[in-house]
């Protein structure tokens, strides 16, 4: 079934009224017919089965058929915190963070970042990215939309994730795989969790010791060297792994 996000207002006696461009997607993009059922979050832990019953030109009313918390969304929230990589690749990094159960993307500017974004350009990107967002979101069945925040200089990003509980940073001179299974084993559902992740000229040493000065660990994903776009998506499915639910 196709899903859609509504504000909690949106729910009213038994009904649901979906308004916006989510209109002109059921009525002529999915081409759906009164009858058809769909899923409905409200970005918290409910979820809702609906049957379309009225389909206007500017409104697609549904019928709440039933109401469940199916505990989707991981039992800890995981900040990413992304230093900006060359061409589109945030998209991609964006779509994937949400399939793994991401919470919060961030987007950071550190010192070997070879994109600059003017404030212009960065506010673009950022609606271009929350949008990448809520598809993903819609296609992996998330019951929330993971924010995609805006732009952050890297001094900015450490301060921002220091009321987050486990902060680590994967980096490429870190050795010792063991120490860093013991960080991560150590993660208990519940934690907040942030991930800072490198551009592809990777962090230099002032950044890794201005954030272990902030709380973050180094720890290590192995002997070879991964792609901005892939490490963050393999911290990501280890903590996936490690927190999700029966």
């Amino acid at each position: 079934m196709y899903r859609f996000f509504v504000e909690k207002y949106q729910i009213h006696d038994g009904r649901v009224d979906i308004t916006g461009e989510d209109v002109n997607h059921i009525r002529n993009v999915l081409r759906m017919r009164p009858g058809e059922e769909v899923l409905i979050s409200t970005g918290d832990e409910w979820e809702y089965t609906c049957a379309i019953e009225r389909l206007e030109e500017d409104r697609v009313t549904l019928r709440v058929e039933d109401a469940s918390r199916p505990g989707r969304e991981l039992a800890s929230k995981i900040w990413l915190f992304q230093c900006l990589p060359k061409g589109d690749k945030m998209e991609t990094v964006i779509q994937k963070a949400v399939e793994l159960g991401a919470y919060t993307v961030v987007p950071v500017a550190s010192s070997r970042c070879v994109v600059k974004l003017d404030e212009r350009r960065a506010a673009q990107k950022v609606v271009r990215w929350n949008a990448i967002a809520e598809a993903a979101a819609k296609q992996s069945k998330r019951l929330i939309i993971p924010e995609v925040r805006s732009v952050m200089r890297f001094r900015d990003a450490l301060e921002a994730a220091a009321d987050l509980d486990v902060k680590l940073i994967p980096y490429e001179r870190q050795d010792g795989m063991e120490g860093t299974r013991k960080i991560l084993n150590a993660i208990r559902p519940g934690q907040s969790v942030a991930v800072m992740i490198g551009p592809e000229g990777g962090f230099d040493d002032a950044e890794v010791q201005l954030a272990r000065e902030h709380g973050f660990e180094p720890v290590t994903l192995g002997k070879r060297i991964l792609r901005t776009e892939t490490a963050g998506m393999t911290m990501l499915s280890i903590l996936m792994y490690l927190l999700e639910q029966d």
